[in-house]
């Protein structure tokens, strides 16, 4: 039987908003173990809560870094999934703190895995929601979204780039490394209908369908590869081979 990780980066969410998060990976029709990476700001109800289902302890696991790293989660996300990798997982899923999955999420995922062979990464589509959970009826441009990317175990060498992302991209990192990813040639293979529910807090979406922002909502983040064009040659090789291009 395949071991399923997810691996959701916190830092100073809500409860609320992490137990979302939490309850729909524990409602899986797959199971998989949940890897709570805190970047920084550890909550300990998540250490004291637990939950048993048909007499077996379901606990996410809890992985404190000693201060924040200021990277939009890159290097907690990618902490999680090396040891994720270490400990032998076969499939390492991604889901951010402020976010939450359709339960036939990881069963959708492995679905479509299975009609490619081999496969490296699955791209699941999401769905838009307002802070509200509401849903937002527009076209979908993202499918670099971190939270779309699952992997088999021959996309795994990848990962461990999250956490050596530069910081000045860090706000653009799901771009930066799905531009990575496509360089590799990787095997993927894509869900047929939308699992990842999305809470947009961009700002732009809301101006696309004529709708005030909400509260936090942001500007689009627009610092990726070309901050590497303002460095001297050298350094765009080192930042190159850090992102994983070189």
């Amino acid at each position: 039987m395949s071991r399923i990780a997810i691996v959701t980066p916190y830092h100073k969410e809500t409860r609320a908003l992490l137990e979302r998060c939490l309850n729909s990976v524990r409602a899986q029709t797959v199971a998989a173990d949940h890897l709570m990476i805190a970047d920084g700001h550890p909550q300990d109800w998540i250490d004291e809560g637990y939950w048993i289902d048909e007499g077996v302890q379901v606990k996410p696991r809890h992985i404190r870094l000693d201060h924040e790293h200021g990277d939009a989660g890159n290097a907690a996300r990618g902490i999680g999934a090396l040891l994720a990798i270490a400990e032998g997982y076969d499939a390492i899923g991604q889901l951010d703190a402020d976010n939450w999955i359709e339960p036939d999420h990881v069963a959708s995922c492995l679905a479509a895995a299975a009609t490619r062979d081999p496969c490296d990464y699955v791209v699941a589509k999401r769905i838009l929601r307002r802070p509200d959970e509401s849903v937002m009826p527009l076209a979908e441009t993202w499918p670099y979204d971190t939270n779309c990317l699952f992997f088999l175990r021959g996309g795994f060498a990848v990962l461990p780039h999250w956490a050596m992302i530069p910081k000045p991209m860090a706000l653009s990192g799901d771009r930066v490394f799905y531009t990575m990813l496509q360089r590799r040639g990787f095997a993927v293979a894509y869900t047929d209908h939308p699992t990842v529910n999305y809470h947009n807090l961009w700002a732009s979406s809301y101006r696309a369908l004529g709708e005030l922002a909400p509260k936090g909502a942001k500007p689009n983040a627009n610092v990726g590869l070309g901050w590497m064009t303002t460095l001297s040659a050298r350094d765009q090789t080192v930042a190159s081979r850090l992102i994983g291009f070189g």
